[in-house]
């Protein structure tokens, strides 16, 4: 059996209630969050959507897009995730909320390297409560049946879906990446944040131990990162090195002393990553 293709869908269908605007069409740095949202994803997927409501049929701005409509009106996100899977039920599809101003290509690229074809679904675990992000995610076609079931019985939070099926949970490279807005204080408020400069690069050297090490290939290495914190040099060299032990077993050592995940990092440090030492 082929690889189910892969296609995305952004979700803009909504009302935008509680932001008396419409979200998908909030300039950042000057470019629509609906533009931005659909550059980012058609750059990974082999076909790109919009998912919209009936009524937004004659709206300019999503018009110039190729669009999926919601089977039923008012189901929320989950009825443009139904539209999409009836749509090209052959299809996996990634499926991406249009309110996420600090959602960033190595976010999705994660994502899809990830993928786990024979689950349900690959999704973040959210860093708040642990719960699947149900709208950075790729839903694989035998999604469809549970999601259809879900409906027909008036469950419409397709986090509650995910979190009752067999789904590959993933940690975020970047904790802010899935952080949503849907208020102007909200919107204020990342707009101000995405105006500051990035984080400075810096030299760091890595050390690897034990398990490590031979996930990594190597004991040590040299490289330049943006990572601000161990927690986040760990993230990226899980997804740069293969690692697999998750932080929580892990000891963290900064210029040969033992420290805190979220310290900050300065240029020229050496970080350790230390697995707990088996024996008695």
């Amino acid at each position: 059996m082929s690889d189910p293709l892969l296609y995305g869908l952004v979700l803009a269908g909504g009302r935008s209630r509680r932001m008396q605007r419409d979200k998908a069409m909030l300039p950042y740095a000057g470019e629509p969050q609906l533009e931005r949202a659909l550059r980012l994803l058609a750059a990974e997927v082999a076909r790109a959507f919009v998912s919209i409501s009936a009524e937004q049929r004659a709206d300019p701005q999503r018009a110039r897009y190729e669009c999926i409509v919601d089977l039923t009106p008012d189901l929320g996100p989950i009825g443009g995730i139904q539209a999409a899977l009836t749509a090209h039920p052959e299809c996996a599809w990634l499926i991406l909320a249009c309110d996420l101003p600090f959602l960033d290509a190595s976010t999705l690229r994660h994502l899809i390297e990830r993928r786990a074809r024979g689950r349900i679904a690959t999704a973040y675990r959210s860093r708040h409560d642990g719960q699947p992000e149900p709208l950075c995610a790729i839903y694989e076609p035998a999604s469809r049946a549970p999601l259809e079931a879900a409906i027909a019985s008036g469950r419409l939070c397709p986090r509650a879906l995910l979190s009752q099926q067999d789904v590959e949970l993933l940690d975020l490279l970047e904790p802010l990446a899935l952080e949503n807005v849907n208020t102007g204080a909200e919107y204020g408020a990342a707009v101000s944040a995405l105006g500051r400069d990035p984080p400075p690069t810096r030299h760091l050297r890595v050390r690897y131990f034990a398990l490590l090490r031979e996930q990594a290939g190597r004991g040590s290495e040299e490289l330049e990162t943006q990572a601000r914190t161990p927690r986040e040099l760990y993230e990226q060299l899980c997804s740069l090195r293969g690692l697999t032990l998750g932080p929580q077993f892990l000891r963290v050592a900064i210029n040969e002393e033992f420290g805190d995940w979220l310290t900050p990092l300065d240029e020229g440090d050496t970080v350790a990553f230390l697995p707990p030492v088996a024996g008695g």
